[in-house]
């Protein structure tokens, strides 16, 4: 069945770069997407407060009225913006009826100086200290997957990522062979730590790569 993979998911941060240096061999990695949660705030007209990297600031301004009433919280991957000042005035918008959105909720990512906390942690403050909770947009979702995909069906499909839980995992619940690279937030014994575990464990991209073109000539 190896021959019919029409679509092969890659995660970018850890995968494909570590902040801003390139995963050795790695060269053309891509822009992460955040159309899904673009596509939830137009359609339902929603204000949205962003807690979410300068860098994708521009996907998001031309929905924002900052002199109107905020009616989302948009959470992202923002290391900068979690700070107690941020956070509380989300926290306050909660508790006035926003709703809470996360582009994703990663436990942790891979900077050039070690594991650093992902939104995941703030978001689950976010939910205990309002008492709401998130609509994930993102990873590890099905939904996100299958969106995704486009209408490939799910055992045509490769997910390569290197968070065992939200790319492998999460890919596997929908039905998408999940191969886990050994770069970026991999800790030893990741593969073990979920079940089923991941379809194979490979040391980067690059040997994902060769496995998957070697599984190709051998069909």
């Amino acid at each position: 069945m190896v021959n019919k993979i029409r679509a092969v998911l890659i995660d970018l941060s850890g995968t494909l770069h570590i902040d801003d240096s390139v995963v050795p061999g790695a060269v053309n990695a891509l822009k992460r997407s955040l159309a899904a949660a673009r596509e939830v705030i137009q359609a339902r007209k929603l204000n949205p407060f962003l807690m979410i990297d300068d860098a994708a600031m521009e996907d998001f301004q031309d929905l924002q009225n900052p002199d109107g009433e905020f009616t989302a919280v948009v959470v992202g991957l923002a290391p900068k913006k979690f700070h107690y000042d941020e956070l509380n005035q989300a926290f306050r918008l909660l508790l006035q009826g926003a709703s809470l959105i996360a582009i994703h909720e990663g436990r942790y990512y891979k900077r050039g100086d070690g594991l650093a906390l992902g939104p995941g942690a703030f978001i689950r403050g976010l939910e205990y200290s309002a008492n709401v909770k998130a609509e994930v947009i993102g990873k590890p979702t099905k939904g996100f997957f299958e969106a995704a995909l486009g209408g490939i069906p799910p055992q045509e499909a490769v997910m390569i990522g290197d968070d065992v839980r939200d790319d492998v995992a999460g890919a596997q619940a929908a039905g998408i062979r999940g191969l886990l690279v050994q770069t970026g937030k991999y800790r030893p014994g990741d593969e073990a730590s979920i079940s089923p575990p991941p379809a194979k464990v490979i040391p980067s991209f690059v040997e994902a790569v060769d496995e998957l073109l070697k599984e190709f000539s051998e069909a």
